[in-house]
């Protein structure tokens, strides 16, 4: 008798779990039942970043750069499954290459976006680089796993924390991703992917008041709604540069500046 093979169950990743959609619904996507995240769905992922960002937010910068540096590591090792989701093995690279950049930088933010800046007057005036909070992502549709991590790692490294509507199209990369992340030393949900419809989970984020920024790199025509919904509680709007870059991290960063009297 011939073995049936297993099939594997595309689920999202929300606060370190795989739950299928509260709402039991699916979408076809690269030959492939794929769950279609509801507006219940989002709200959890924004509840588990929510929960998740102190806690990572908290944490040394170069833990921060430990963490991400695991996470290539474990990319690294299933990168044969990453590279059949993508367009091949050159693109997981790529993808893996600039997580380990990002990772880098987690120590050297402090100093090269913050310091000391001069006054007139007997005071020490300090500018320091803090995390936004809960960040959502409108990831790119194409190249399916390093437009992602292009939009993920800017976002996590400072303390961060992401929800991510992934390529609507080309879903499989992103969930492959999301087993690297839950097998790394990421904590639960600090990273949460929504597979589904970009123009239905686009606006509950961009309305959501508990998401403090949104990156509308993927959103396209959609711009503009998404811009008015986040308004209401003066969310930030990011779209992607075109080179990875310390800027890219510092559109996820708030400036603290200190003031404090010289001699006391």
């Amino acid at each position: 008798m011939s073995r049936i093979a297993v099939r594997k169950t595309y689920k999202l990743y929300i606060g370190g779990k795989f739950p299928r959609s509260e709402s039991g619904r699916t979408y076809e996507a690269e030959g492939q039942n794929v769950a279609r995240a509801s507006r219940k769905d989002a709200r959890d992922a924004v509840q588990a970043a929510r929960g998740a960002f102190p806690k990572w937010a908290g944490a040394t910068p170069y833990n921060r750069g430990q963490v991400l540096y695991r996470l290539a590591e474990m990319m690294e090792t299933r990168a044969a499954d990453l590279s059949r989701s993508c367009s091949g093995r050159r693109e997981v690279e790529r993808a893996i290459d600039r997580v380990v950049w990002y990772a880098g930088w987690a120590d050297k933010l402090p100093q090269v976006l913050g310091g000391s800046n001069p006054v007139a007057g007997p005071y020490f005036n300090f500018t320091a680089p803090e995390p936004t909070g809960v960040v959502a992502v409108l990831a790119p549709e194409l190249p399916p796993l390093e437009g992602l991590v292009s939009r993920i790692a800017p976002v996590i490294v400072s303390g961060n924390t992401a929800v991510v509507v992934t390529s609507e199209t080309r879903p499989l990369a992103a969930l492959e991703l999301a087993e690297a992340i839950a097998t790394s030393d990421l904590p639960d949900g600090v990273v949460n992917l929504l597979t589904g419809y970009r123009s239905e989970l686009g606006p509950i984020l961009a309305a959501h008041m508990d998401v403090n920024a949104i990156d509308v790199t993927g959103a396209g025509g959609e711009t503009t709604e998404l811009e008015i919904l986040a308004a209401d509680n003066v969310k930030r709007v990011i779209r992607a540069g075109s080179e990875q870059s310390p800027w890219e991290i510092s559109a996820f960063l708030e400036s603290k500046t200190v003031w404090h009297p010289v001699g006391v």
